[in-house]
């Protein structure tokens, strides 16, 4: 294993890729030998059958199925396109594959559609990565200067991880997730996503489950792709209020009175607070987790008066318990030895989402794509539907294993429709695909009304 192999390897371990992880020094990163875990999946029914019973579990054989029979390649190449023939947006755009082998493949590009299933298909990528759409493609990097060789749009998104609520969480630490944390991804879903579209104005939004512990939003309106960094950064700068590291207790302290935007997150925060942290996460059931909660208040007497009542009453409801900090809490500010709305912050703290900064902020960071395939969990990279993500469960997102016993079953039963209905509508990733096709056709519309107008305008002169 070269040096090069082995970096790679030990920065694999990190699934969440960083600006700088990608590296394309490397000539032989760009190749990849034809062979490459080459699976011969027969369309005859005997071998296809066998092949199944025998590769079951099989990765090599389970990606290859997938990017042969299931991927959404048509729908796939109109959203990054942003429309149905070839333009810049799709043949100057970055994609970026991880490999089985540990290899790793940057700025790649694309003419169109078909050449893109042709190398998918070829090189089978355990991880799909897309980036920015650049001045020259991709392609052609190393034949231009690196001034020439610059990003010029891409999507506005964000990244929020599981992993970064890990000191308020007790269910779960690091890739694991339940039902009760997955909650926090509820919260965070539903506040970015009203924020984007009413304080900013964005209407064209898909958020993804990232296939293990954390969700992405992908904005696609075309204010938002010609957003340069500074923007960016101002955007987040307006949703981020979470501040300082494990070293710091209270993390937001917020002005008494609230901008419209918070005061609209506040009511989502403040629905969920009972559940997801007094019930779910039992924050207020021991010491070591409540010390948590009245480090954060300011005042030590009110601290002391809390604690007192919590500990004397250990097995009283966390409601009554929470209570009891509020009244305390209030009592305090009536004497005015403090006035900043200490209770309202810390379910602030708690519950508001936790945005990965560099990931929106650089234009040219990668991200995850969706219906990619998550290399430890093999579940399906699929969109969510906003209105309905408070009852996603992503411990039942179909992983490869799952849509290839489907397609078995289903093919079984139905001997003689193999070849009448798509592949995908055989299996549990059809509301998915169709859920996408569904965004994907509403955007195409909304860019060819564009056009159309654009076109009427500039007859009238």
């Amino acid at each position: 294993m070269t040096d090069l192999q082995e970096q790679a390897q030990n920065e694999l371990k990190d699934i969440e890729m960083s600006e700088n992880f990608f590296t394309d020094d490397d000539d032989d990163m760009n190749h990849v030998d034809n062979n490459f875990s080459r699976v011969n999946i027969d369309q005859g029914n005997t071998v296809q059958q066998r092949a199944y019973h025998e590769n079951f579990n099989d990765p090599v054989f389970l990606y290859r199925m997938f990017y042969s029979r299931l991927f959404p390649f048509k729908t796939y190449f109109n959203w990054l396109n942003y429309d149905t023939t070839p333009t810049r947006s799709f043949t100057h755009r970055e994609f970026s594959f991880t490999l089985l082998n540990d290899i790793y493949i940057r700025f790649k590009s694309f003419p169109n559609a078909d050449e893109l299933k042709k190398e998918i298909e070829r090189i089978q990528p355990v991880k799909i990565d897309i980036g920015a759409i650049y001045a020259v493609r991709p392609n052609d990097k190393k034949t231009v200067s690196e001034k020439a060789f610059r990003p010029l749009e891409k999507e506005l998104v964000f990244d929020i991880d599981m992993t970064d609520y890990d000191e308020v969480r007790t269910c779960c630490s690091g890739g694991d997730v339940c039902m009760l944390c997955w909650e926090f991804m509820t919260v965070a879903i539903q506040v970015i996503d009203t924020s984007l579209r009413d304080d900013f104005g964005f209407e064209q939004i898909m958020w993804v489950y990232s296939g293990r512990r954390g969700v992405h939003c992908w904005v696609c309106d075309e204010s938002a792709r010609k957003l340069d960094n500074d923007s960016r950064k101002a955007i987040v700068s307006f949703l981020d209020i979470i501040k300082g590291g494990a070293q710091v207790d209270r993390k937001v302290k917020l002005p008494s009175v609230l901008h419209p935007s918070l005061k609209r997150s506040f009511n989502i925060v403040d629905k969920h607070f009972n559940s997801l942290i007094l019930s779910n996460m039992g924050i207020l059931d021991k010491p070591e987790t409540w010390s948590k909660i009245l480090a954060i208040i300011p005042d030590a007497e009110v601290r002391e008066k809390v604690e007192s009542q919590w500990t004397s009453h250990p097995n009283k409801p966390a409601a009554e318990k929470w209570g009891i900090l509020e009244k305390e809490i209030s009592k305090a500010e009536k004497k005015k030895k403090f006035k900043d709305e200490v209770a309202r912050d810390i379910k602030f703290q708690y519950c508001y989402p936790r945005l990965d900064v560099k990931v929106t902020t650089a234009i040219n960071h990668l991200l995850k794509s969706p219906f990619c395939v998550h290399p430890k969990t093999l579940r399906v990279c699929v969109p969510i539907k906003v209105d309905e993500c408070a009852n996603f469960n992503p411990l039942t997102v179909p992983n490869l294993a799952t849509l290839n016993r489907e397609l078995e079953e289903y093919n079984k039963e139905h001997p003689d429709n193999n070849t009448r209905l798509a592949d995908y509508k055989k299996t549990s990733l059809k509301p998915y695909i169709e859920h996408f096709e569904k965004f994907v056709n509403s955007m195409i519309l909304d860019v060819t009304r564009s056009k159309r107008d654009e076109a009427e305008r500039s007859m009238e002169f």
